[in-house]
């Protein structure tokens, strides 16, 4: 049971406890829907980097969409890396880690890449502390 009673708005049990503020779940929703569709990176690699980040950012509603599987795609192995060593690592995450990336991606794609990771992470957050539990 989350720790708040949800609203009558929005499609999601996070979207829910979101509409409790048409601004917030409006902004928040629009901010999700850009960075979790086809830009510089594909939705499938951003997909897989979620899945990645649910099993260590807490949130069980997260976790409940899957996890991650394994890519043979290059550059979707080195995000997942990526997204390990953030969950790892936070704030110690170095320049040795930029400069493996730099080697696949651009820079558009690693700023694309790391608001996608951040945003993700505080979305996942949300979930852990309202306590949103798995779909069944």
């Amino acid at each position: 049971m989350t720790r708040i009673n949800p609203s009558t708005k929005g499609e999601t049990p996070f979207q829910r406890l979101l509409g409790h503020s048409d601004s917030i779940l409006s902004a928040w929703t629009a901010l999700a829907d850009e960075l979790a569709g086809d830009g510089l990176l594909s939705k499938e690699l951003k997909e897989q980097v979620r899945r990645v980040l649910a099993q260590g950012n807490g949130c069980e509603y997260c976790k409940a969409k899957g996890k991650p599987e394994a890519s043979n795609l290059e550059k979707t192995s080195l995000a997942m890396g990526f997204a390990e060593v953030f969950l790892s690592e936070r704030d110690r995450v170095g320049d040795s880690q930029f400069k493996v990336l730099k080697e696949m991606f651009s820079d558009e794609e690693i700023s694309e890449l790391i608001a996608f990771i951040c945003f993700t992470t505080a979305q996942q957050y949300f979930g852990a502390l309202m306590k949103i539990p798995a779909e069944k």
